[in-house]
Order: structure tokens, then sequence, then C-alpha cells
């Protein structure tokens, strides 16, 4: 215990002489004008200190970057970065405002690397300021009374506090974090991280614009069906308004911490240890714990408890035996009865009394892609259901209404402690079997290893 006080102590004790060297032999500015620019390796910092922004490299590159960093962090820890796409390839750089008014950053050769790229704006008559948010701000004259840019809209890999990604369908504007390509190359990599609207909103990863993990649907509390377990709760805030079509989630904590989408596509938790001098990571999507969008294709389920993960609903067979064999599961599953509404439909007929379609209860799923919503209570979902043919699956949550499927399902996910309860429709011989759904399961992935 005496240690990790010691280590504390000591830790502040850095921190505060680091911050004083910063105030007495860097730059204590916090604003960039028309007439105050900083070159290489000078910087601004916040006023309270927390962030500070100028030149920097990466410890396995000698290439420069323009960025924003924590400030009064022992370990260099970048949330933002210009030039990510076009590194400096010496100390020559130059962060200005150019003289149309925009905030650029130059090589040597007064060449424009990177551009807040605003247009229409007022010669000699902007500003940018580093906030103690970490937000770099262009605005019109030093009070920042008008916001033309911000850094906070212009994401790199970093979630950091108060920022807000989401997207605004109406003004068709969107923030989403992108990935780096490595820990050392900033430029942008495969992953995307945002909000997307759908008929309900969820939260997506997309892999080259291809959906790679969606969250679940947002029911006013929580994203359903999802394991993103915090997403609710310690300090996030989400807004999904419907009317105006604007969905964003922001957060705000009371101790240090951000969120990073790394080079593999995960979404990474950081919090700042004191006694270790380090940061803590926890990953909210690695691979380990959620299936990759489709990966079991349609009407397949994913289950990580059970080996192989994919197994068909009841009710239906892999498509090609021989991909499924071999752990290619994209091609999914096909229906082997057809359901009774579809004969009675092609035949002309009513259906027979005992003849008539049904459902199949999966608890604890994650519901699949693209729901079609309804806000009629939950007792009249399944008839609600039942009169249209379309209809394959249905769901219930409270702070959604009826949700209802027609075609493929698309990424489901079978969980242990958590989800909804999933309703597929089924025709009647189908549900007299009389097997229960884990022997379902098992067969289907027993077929898988033929």
């Amino acid at each position: 215990m005496e240690s990790v006080i010691s280590d504390s102590v000591l830790l502040a004790f850095e921190i505060l002489l680091l911050s004083c060297f910063y105030l007495q032999f860097g730059t204590a500015l916090d604003t960039v004008t028309p007439s105050e620019s900083i070159k290489d390796p000078e910087f601004l910092i916040s006023q309270g200190g927390v962030f500070r922004l100028g030149f920097f490299s990466f410890a396995n590159s000698t290439n420069r970057y323009v960025g924003t960093l924590y400030n009064q962090i022992p370990v260099q820890t970048v949330v933002w970065v210009a030039n990510r796409n076009k590194p400096l390839k010496d100390s020559s750089g130059i962060l200005n405002i150019s003289d149309d008014g925009n905030l650029v950053v130059l090589n040597g050769k007064a060449e424009i690397l990177w551009s807040s790229n605003i247009t229409n704006l007022v010669p000699n008559a902007t500003t940018a300021h580093l906030l103690d948010s970490g937000n770099l701000v262009l605005s019109n004259g030093e009070d920042g009374a008008s916001s033309l840019w911000e850094s906070f809209k212009d994401a790199s890999n970093a979630f950091i506090e108060t920022m807000k990604i989401g997207t605004d369908v109406q003004r068709g504007l969107k923030v989403e974090l992108k990935s780096w390509k490595s820990i050392d190359d900033p430029s942008d990599g495969s992953f995307s991280f945002g909000f997307e609207p759908f008929n309900i909103p969820e939260l997506v990863i997309r892999n080259n614009n291809k959906l790679y993990f969606r969250s679940g649907p947002w029911n006013g509390n929580i994203f359903i069906a999802t394991i993103m377990k915090t997403v609710y709760i310690d300090g996030f805030h989400v807004v999904a308004d419907n009317q105006r079509q604007v969905y964003y989630i922001t957060h705000e904590y009371s101790r240090l911490k951000y969120y990073e989408l790394d080079s593999q596509g995960k979404l990474v938790e950081r919090t700042w240890d004191v006694g270790k001098g380090d940061w803590i990571n926890m990953y909210f999507t690695s691979q380990t714990e959620s299936c990759v969008y489709g990966q079991c294709g349609a009407f397949g389920m994913c289950d990580l408890t059970k080996q192989p993960i994919c197994s068909c609903l009841k009710g239906f067979k892999p498509r090609n035996i021989e991909e499924w064999s071999r752990g290619n599961w994209s091609s999914g599953c096909f229906r082997t009865t057809p359901l009774q509404c579809q004969r009675d439909k092609n035949n002309g007929s009513e259906a027979g009394q005992g003849d008539v379609d049904g459902f199949l209860k999966l608890k604890m799923m994650k519901v699949p892609a693209f729901p079609d919503l309804s806000s009629i209570n939950n007792g009249e979902c399944k008839d609600q259901c039942l009169k249209n043919c379309s209809c394959v699956a249905y769901a219930y949550d409270a702070g959604i209404g009826c949700m209802f499927w027609s075609g493929d399902l698309i990424d489901m996910q079978k969980f242990s402690t958590r989800g909804v309860d999933l309703y597929i429709r089924l025709p009647s011989s189908e549900l007299d079997k009389g097997k229960s759904n884990k022997v379902i399961v098992i067969t289907a992935a027993i077929v898988g290893n033929v």
C-alpha cells in the first residue's frame, strides 16, 4: 500500500513539474490567430492545462503530425490528428490561419497538407481556440461566439468526454470515429464507428463501409441485445430525436477515461491508472464477445458458447453443406417446410383447422437487423404478424413496441445473460415435432461438422 501511495504522489509531482515546464518554456497561448501561428516544436495548451496541441512523432516513426494530446499524462496519448493522411517529413511544419480564414498545416515549402476546408470565411477574422475539453474550435473572433469548424466534428479514432458521435439526417451531417492503420500510422484505416438511424437507431462499426458490428436497437434506455453493457450507465447519454432526425451518443466522467476504435475494429475503453502510470484497456466489441455481422448468413444463429458457433434455426438447413462443413456459414440457411400461409396463398384456399403457422420462442437473443417498428401493445404483436404472410419473426420491447421482420433474418446471436425474446414463424408441422430448441441447435451443429 505504501508503495502505491508513493508512486501516486511521485506521479502527481511529475505531472506538476511537466505542466510547469510547459507553461515556462512552451507557449502558454491556447489560440492561433492570423498573426500568431505555431511552428514545430511549439504547441498550444488549453487554459486549464488539460490538453495541448502541437507537433509530435510516434515512437517508431520519423513522420511529424499536428494533433491534440493529453497534456498532464506522462505517456504520449494522442486523441486527434489534423494531417493524419499527409504527414510532415521534417520539422519545418507550421500551423496557422491562412489568407482565406481556414486553419491549415503547411510544410516548409508552404504547401497545404491539411485544412479545416470551410468556404466563404472572412479573411483575417478567424481564430482557432483549444478548449479544456480537447475540442479545437475555429470561430469568428477571439471570443469564439460563432463556431465555424470543430475538431470534435472531424473525429479521428478517439471518443473523448463531451464529444458527440452521431448523425443529423435532415442536415446531412455525420460524426464518426475512423480507425488508424496502425498504432504508429494515424492515416485512415478500414473501420468506422457511428450512429445509424435505420428504422430504429443503432450504433454500428463498419469495415470498408460494410456492416461489421451493430449494437442492437435503442429502446430509450439501452441498446437491447448487445454486449455493450455500459452504453447506458457510467456517464453515457444518448439522444434519439426521431422528429428532428437527430441521433447522437456522448459521455461524461469524473475520472480520466476515453474510448478508441483500434486498427482491428475493436472499440476499446481506456482508463488512466495513476498507480500503474499507464492506461488500462477494456475491449467492448472484441471478436471473443461478439459475432461479426452476418457471420452465420440468413436464418443462421451465432452462439459463441458452441462449436461450431453457427447453427441453423429450427425448421431450416444449411444452404451449402460443403461450405458449412468448412466453417464458411455466409450462405446461411433455408426453410425446409414452406409456411402454411404461403401454401394457402399459392393454392388460393383458406387454412384448414390446425393447419396454421405458429412461433418458436428463442430466449435471450440479439434481434436480427433492420426491424420494422409498430407501437401496438405486446399482446397484439403475434396476431399482427400472423395477419401478414411476409412476417417471419417478431419481438417486443417495452421501450420500442413491436418489432417485425420480413425476408431474411440476418445477424442473430444467442446470449447467456441478456437479450430479448425472439419469436420465429414456423409451420405447425415443425412446431408439432416437440423437440426442444436446445436439441435443434445441437443437431444443426452436428450437421455443420459433416
